[in-house]
């Protein structure tokens, strides 16, 4: 099967704006989706024109609002538009829509007879927005009305699971044509991994445009750049992380760039999952060779694992698993990751003498405590649940106490270097709050020095308080970096 079309869904309210998107994408594009159903009233008159201005094979589609899309002036408006962008064929092929998307239940011959006679394919389409669609082979079969036809089925999975199936069922497609993908985050894998679907096309939509977001599109340019898709083939290995919700990561872009400057026909992408045991499914499905696990799976995975190195079995938290055969082994690299990045950060060899706040006792805190005490530091962990502090403190020899304005005698004797932990503040905007800002209660003197383990933002809530006063501030990227790093080498058994 060759590479799928990367299609860009135009979703602007004129033509000439769909015509300035497509021009700033046109190559990394292969087709455009001409989304009528967007366009302002005057500029509906006039998508006869459209492909001849866009010199790209295009897509003719006028979306319902039930099928997910802006249509509200029934059916024979309807119909007049696709008639309207139909007409008036031309002998050379590239001035006409090279596709129409029409829906499974709408059926007009004579709109059918014009595509089929001017070369115009027809998308036979159906959208489920709320639920996932079983037996796909079947539902294709019969979608497929005349033999011409592309059937499309795109649906929203309630859970990993469902996107696994998808993968299943897509398996005995690769003889035949179609279009196939899951809506919506959880569906993201099957964007990347559209010919592991055997889909005909994947979509995409511009980085700036939210229109589409809510469905899982991406843009173009990180399509190709960071998931290497033009590469993607029956013999690429996979690799991925999991976790929820997994908003954001920049772990793909670390990875797929490594896979990239070794020459390795490899990629790496986000797998959104509830729970561990749906992504260790999907990775048993897709035969993926290693994950990154992030929160809040770092302990649940464990008890999958045939084996586990020193460092999980330390700091009780695993945030690497690699597989071999049917096997899964269980690593932890935020330790080595946290400890560099430290380092760097102070630019000092050994935290010996320096007295520490950890703030949180989740998994990250665990990497983060062991590291302290590998570099010799003192520290004292905060929790707002002091069970959680205590029990990580004594596994570590160090003190613990409520993380709240009862304890900030106690914070400020242990505040040559801050670490923040916790997910508060992740995503967050300005300025700090009670909500976003787990130092909320504290006052920066300005001789802190402040490492946030988040990277998105760039800057925190409670960084910006700490910068303000005259503090060093660091986010968590070194962090991230330095223990994606070790997990290539964990992956690959290269080095970065």
């Amino acid at each position: 099967m060759q590479r799928p079309n990367i299609c860009l869904c135009l979703t602007g309210q004129t033509l000439a704006e769909d015509l300035e998107i497509l021009n700033r994408y046109r190559n990394w594009i292969d087709m455009v989706e001409l989304r009528v159903d967007y366009l302002n009233k005057d500029d509906r008159l006039h998508i006869r024109r459209f492909p001849e201005m866009a010199g790209i094979p295009c897509i003719l589609t006028i979306r319902r609002k039930i099928d997910g899309g802006q249509f509200l002036d029934g059916e024979a408006a309807r119909t007049m538009l696709f008639a309207r962008g139909l007409a008036f064929a031309d002998q050379n092929p590239r001035k006409n829509f090279a596709y129409v998307d029409f829906e499974e239940d709408f059926h007009v011959p004579s709109l059918q007879d014009a595509a089929l006679a001017f070369g115009t394919r027809i998308i036979r389409s159906a959208h489920s927005m709320n639920e996932p669609v079983y037996n796909l082979a079947g539902r294709l079969a019969k979608m497929r009305t005349t033999g011409f036809e592309i059937p499309k089925i795109a649906c929203m999975p309630r859970s990993l699971n469902d996107v696994t199936r998808m993968f299943r069922e897509a398996a005995s497609l690769e003889d035949t044509e179609q279009i196939l993908c899951a809506m919506g985050p959880l569906g993201f894998p099957t964007r990347v991994l559209a010919q592991r679907m055997h889909s005909f096309l994947t979509f995409v939509s511009p980085a700036d445009g939210q229109n589409l977001k809510c469905l899982g599109h991406i843009d173009p340019i990180t399509l190709s750049q960071t998931y290497n898709f033009a590469s993607i083939d029956s013999q690429t290995t996979l690799y991925g992380i999991t976790g929820y919700p997994l908003n954001s990561t920049d772990s793909p872009r670390i990875h797929n760039h490594g896979y990239r400057e070794h020459g390795m026909n490899a990629v790496y992408i986000p797998i959104r999952s509830k729970t561990i045991e749906e992504a260790l499914e999907f990775a048993a499905e897709l035969n993926m060779k290693g994950l990154s696990v992030t929160v809040p799976h770092k302990e649940a995975v464990m008890e999958h694992l045939m084996h586990i190195s020193e460092k999980v079995s330390e700091t009780g938290a695993c945030n690497t698993i690699v597989r071999s055969g049917n096997q899964w082994h269980g690593f932890n690299t935020d330790v080595d990751g946290i400890s560099q990045a430290l380092l760097d950060f102070l630019n000092v060899k050994t935290l010996a003498r320096k007295r520490i706040a950890i703030i949180g006792a989740g998994g990250a805190a665990r990497a983060v405590a062991y590291a302290i005490r590998q570099l010799k530091g003192k520290a004292c962990i905060f929790n707002r649940t002091p069970a959680k502090a205590k029990m990580l403190a004594e596994r570590f020899n160090f003190k613990w106490a409520v993380l709240g304005p009862e304890s900030l005698s106690l914070l400020e004797r242990y505040s040559d270097l801050i670490i923040q932990t916790t997910s508060k503040g992740m995503g967050a905007s300005l300025p700090a709050t009670e909500e976003n800002d787990p130092l909320h209660f504290y006052e920066f003197k300005g001789y802190e020095a402040l490492y946030d383990i988040i990277y998105v933002p760039d800057i925190t809530p409670v960084m910006s308080r700490a910068q303000s006063a005259g503090c060093r501030v660091a986010n968590g990227h070194s962090m991230l970096e330095y223990q994606a790093y070790q997990q290539f080498q964990l992956f690959t058994g290269v080095d970065y």
